[in-house]
């Protein structure tokens, strides 16, 4: 059977939910309002979230084989009440507009990065010494924002891997890669994690991430690359004797030249440009404003994507073992997602008259003002053990979900929101895509990695104190 594209994944999913929003027609529409919605409404969204962090630790196969099916069912259970109660327009409506308006332009920009990281190689080997060592950690934590956090881990995780290959401890320079290149160097701009190009659709323009998140981000990378370099150094000297190296140092050189040219000003213009051209021209899908530089945006990704499968060579994309698997788990679980959350969203934009008023008074001080030291944690702790996406928008949204006003008078409180998604999703193997991916690749080249609560030790030892000083230093 011809394995599915992301795209055609992205044309069925959207095809199913739309179909699930008709099936739950029934009498005449109620009307929608935000505080009329009870908790109960949340619970699918909870449930994908909970299936996504436990299915394919408890019941990996199963999940391995209907992960689609589970979305789907999360889904039908939110759009056919939903229809239900409220009609078939506002179910119509809303579905229209988290698919066009947020999920397909998400998911045509991973794909987009995906493609285009996967065409590209790095051969040749380095010797693991803690100085390089940590010169690749640092190149990978910049490439992170710019190549988005996935495309800099599978990049670099194999050359690393090798240029460690030799040494008897090397299970903490890929912890140390997880912290560093899977999560935090993503911190930067919309393209480096899922979270804030969430943001950048909702309004966040692309280079106040890069200013707001520059202080938090070389402060955090600063600490845990000097502990990193010392770390890696008692390792070092504790090798007396080094096993023979079964890949001996060769020059460095890459392969599949043009993903380069690609994926560095092509998909960064086509982004940026969204954001600064503002033609002022758009068409109306069921009450979903379409603008013409979001659709010039998501074609000019998606001819990126062709082109990268076009011109690169079958044999750059083998090497890097590339496949579709990962995207389309990818798309058909955020399809899900996205579509869950929506009651979630609209319960938060109640604010004090809604079901999560207790939520709101969480974040929020004495005097009524949003407690940044609460939306950094509280943000970073879901973000642990849920997907750090969907969390991002459930506090966007929490704290007025205004861009405007975020990026203003709010600025401290969206930067507290943004630190504590893409940061916090280092804390666990599920609280960001690319870290379980590079746990697999570090284990299949016979890396002992820990468990998923050997990790957490890791973290809980190493990131929770640099987390604290973040929060006296840029939170409080």
């Amino acid at each position: 059977m011809r394995p599915s594209t992301p795209v055609r994944t992205c044309v069925r999913t959207g095809a199913l939910v739309l179909l699930l929003g008709c099936a739950g027609s029934a009498g005449a529409a109620q009307q929608f309002e935000n505080a009329s919605l009870s908790l109960l409404w949340g619970v699918p969204f909870v449930a994908i979230l909970l299936a996504i962090a436990l299915c394919p630790l408890l019941v990996s196969t199963f999940w391995h084989h209907h992960y689609g099916k589970v979305s789907a069912a999360c889904a039908a259970a939110f759009l056919l009440p939903f229809a239900f109660q409220f009609g078939v327009q506002q179910a119509l409506h809303s579905v229209v507009h988290t698919l066009v308006a947020e999920f397909i332009p998400f998911i045509i920009l991973l794909t987009a990065l995906f493609a285009t990281t996967g065409g590209i190689h790095v051969k040749g080997n380095l010797h693991g010494t803690p100085a390089v060592n940590t010169a690749l950690l640092t190149i990978g934590a910049g490439l992170a924002s710019v190549v988005g956090t996935t495309g800099a881990s599978m990049l670099l995780i194999r050359p690393l891997l090798r240029a460690n290959d030799s040494r008897r401890y090397r299970t903490h320079v890929v912890v140390f890669f997880i912290f560093l290149v899977a999560n935090i160097g993503g911190s930067l701009t919309p393209l480096g994690d899922p979270p804030l190009f969430l943001g950048f659709l909702k309004g966040v323009d692309f280079f106040w991430t890069t200013k707001a998140m520059l202080g938090p981000m070389l402060a955090s990378c600063a600490m845990l690359l000097v502990i990193f370099f010392f770390l890696d150094r008692w390792f070092y000297r504790q090798e007396d004797q080094m096993p023979v190296d079964p890949t001996p140092d060769a020059p460095l050189r890459i392969e599949g030249w043009i993903n380069l040219l690609l994926l560095g000003p092509l998909v960064l213009l086509a982004v940026l440009m969204s954001g600064i051209w503002n033609p002022r021209i758009g068409f109306d899908l069921l009450g979903t404003p379409v603008e013409l530089q979001n659709l010039a945006r998501d074609v000019a990704l998606v001819v990126i994507t062709l082109l990268s499968l076009k011109l690169t060579s079958r044999d750059v994309r083998a090497a890097n073992h590339f496949e579709w698997g990962p995207m389309i788990e990818v798309a058909k679980l955020f399809a899900g997602i996205f579509l869950t959350i929506i009651p979630v969203i609209a319960i938060l934009q109640a604010g004090s008259k809604g079901a999560l008023a207790p939520l709101v008074a969480l974040v929020t001080d004495t005097s009524g003002q949003p407690d940044n030291v609460m939306y950094f944690w509280l943000t970073g702790v879901l973000s642990s053990f849920l997907d750090n996406a969907p969390t991002y928008l459930v506090f966007f949204n929490l704290a007025g979900g205004d861009a405007q006003a975020l990026m203003g008078p709010l600025a401290a409180t969206l930067t507290a929101v943004s630190a504590g998604a893409v940061f916090m999703g280092a804390n666990t193997y599920i609280g960001n895509a690319p870290n379980f991916m590079v746990r697999s690749i570090a284990a299949s080249r016979g890396v002992p990695m820990p468990s998923f609560f050997g990790y957490m030790m890791w973290s809980g030892v190493i990131l929770l104190p640099v987390f604290v000083v973040l929060t006296f230093v840029f939170f409080r």
